[in-house]
């Protein structure tokens, strides 16, 4: 198998470990996630195995697979911001700082508001109500109509007055 063959194999396999992972057959993607890896490593399948890692209550594999995911492609902003969520689960708010702020810049993340919502937790978490305001102000800008980022910054506001 080329290298084109062994890649399209590798997004068929993390495709299908998508599929399990959403039906919460965890041991099963990370298998499919696992095999896909085996076959050609992606920045996608490894962070996708850290999140079900996650699942799991295995912060520290989960944070491992995304510092994988960034070796292969630290372009891709998903797994900084997960990494910084993982530190924020673990009560390890200044150690999630940098890494949610590399995701807020990274040129191949979707959904861009992510990190910024989550700073904005974190800021909060720290008593730093301006900053997180600011935080959420910014993922605004990307997803004006998130619900649950309205209703905190709307909260956030009132604690200033």
């Amino acid at each position: 198998m080329d290298d084109t063959e062994r890649k399209s194999r590798a997004l068929e396999l993390w495709n299908e470990g998508v599929q399990l992972h959403l039906l919460r057959d965890l041991h099963g993607a990370i298998r499919l996630y696992s095999r896909s890896i085996e076959t050609f490593p992606t920045a996608e399948a490894y962070t996708f195995r850290g999140w079900a890692y996650q699942a799991m209550g295995r912060l520290d594999d989960a944070i491992a697979e995304c510092k994988h995911a960034i070796l292969i492609d630290p372009s891709f902003g998903n797994p900084y911001n997960d990494i910084g969520a993982y530190l924020m689960a673990k009560g390890e708010l200044d150690e999630a700082i940098g890494w949610l702020e590399q995701a807020t810049s990274a040129p191949r993340y979707e959904p861009r508001h992510f990190p910024h919502m989550n700073l904005g937790r974190l800021y909060e978490a720290k008593g730093m109500i301006a900053r997180a305001i600011a935080e959420f102000e910014r993922a605004l800008s990307y997803e004006p109509n998130e619900s649950s980022c309205l209703a905190t910054l709307e909260r956030l506001r009132t604690m200033l007055n």
